[in-house]
């Protein structure tokens, strides 16, 4: 998603710039296509006993969610070009600059200083403190019950409405710094550790969520959060950098999180209604 929004830069109109930058967290990043991956293939690919079967199916759900991505990356660059971002469309005209040969030096330099360093010094910048947080979210009790029970069980009735529970809820706010931390968060909760859970063994995980009442509804509203849910601090930092302005970046942080929630409403409310 960084990348995504440093890319930006070649777009000449502002306006355009801006409705780029601001659907660019409706397509999934690295960060969360494993989370996504883990998901399909633990609630949707268990189903099939073949090993191809539930490989392709599971592959075919991720897709699927990322083709949702694309639909309201196209929907919401819409909605924005007809209301808070109206404007003449531009024409678009990439140029291509003469060949020179490569100097290794320069792109090294360039690759180390430019963007390594820099994208470290910010993760850097949010990770540490966020690392204190979850620590102590995790480790201080008040009576025998710990800080991220206390936040989840505050959270529990609001993400019952989107098909979640609180500790899903709140293992998403925790992973505000990187969104590969939220699996870990939300093991680590069940599993009442102080430590984050890291487990490679896809059963293992399933048969800890399923015992801590994840259903295929569950499983459904957590692969739909995961790719509508606001972007990493440092994405969040980096649309400020671009955009000058912090209004951008916590427009950018409201939009895909409230369609998300929207949608994860919506999902439960129709699984509830074909039930009953």
């Amino acid at each position: 998603m960084l990348l995504g929004v440093v890319g930006t830069r070649i777009i000449d109109s502002p306006r355009e710039k801006l409705i780029a930058i601001l659907t660019n967290s409706f397509v999934p990043c690295n960060g969360r296509f494993p989370f996504l991956i883990t998901i399909a293939t633990i609630f949707i690919g268990s189903f099939f006993a073949n090993n191809f079967a539930s490989s392709f199916i599971s592959t075919f759900v991720v897709l699927c969610v990322v083709l949702l991505g694309i639909f309201m990356t196209l929907f919401i660059s819409k909605l924005l070009s007809k209301t808070i971002l109206k404007g003449v469309p531009s024409s678009f005209m990439l140029e291509l600059p003469p060949y020179r040969k490569p100097q290794i030096g320069k792109i090294l330099i360039r690759s180390i200083f430019d963007r390594t360093l820099f994208v470290l010094g910010r993760a850097i910048c949010v990770a540490i403190p966020a690392g204190l947080i979850i620590w102590s979210f995790a480790n201080i009790h008040i009576g025998d019950i710990s800080l991220l029970t206390y936040v989840a069980n505050f959270l529990d009735p609001f993400a019952k409405l989107m098909g979640l529970d609180g500790y899903i809820l709140t293992a998403f706010i925790l992973g505000l710094p990187a969104n590969e931390i939220v699996l870990p968060i939300i093991l680590m909760s069940y599993m009442q550790k102080g430590i984050l859970v890291d487990l490679e063994d896809t059963f293992q995980i399933g048969q800890i969520l399923i015992q801590n009442g994840w259903t295929l509804l569950t499983a459904i509203n957590v692969m739909i959060f995961t790719l509508l849910h606001f972007p990493c601090s440092t994405t969040l930092m980096t649309i400020k950098k671009e955009t000058g302005k912090w209004k951008w970046a916590r427009i950018s942080f409201l939009l895909p999180t409230v369609c998300g929630i929207i949608l994860c409403m919506t999902t439960t409310g129709v699984w509830n209604l074909l039930r009953h």
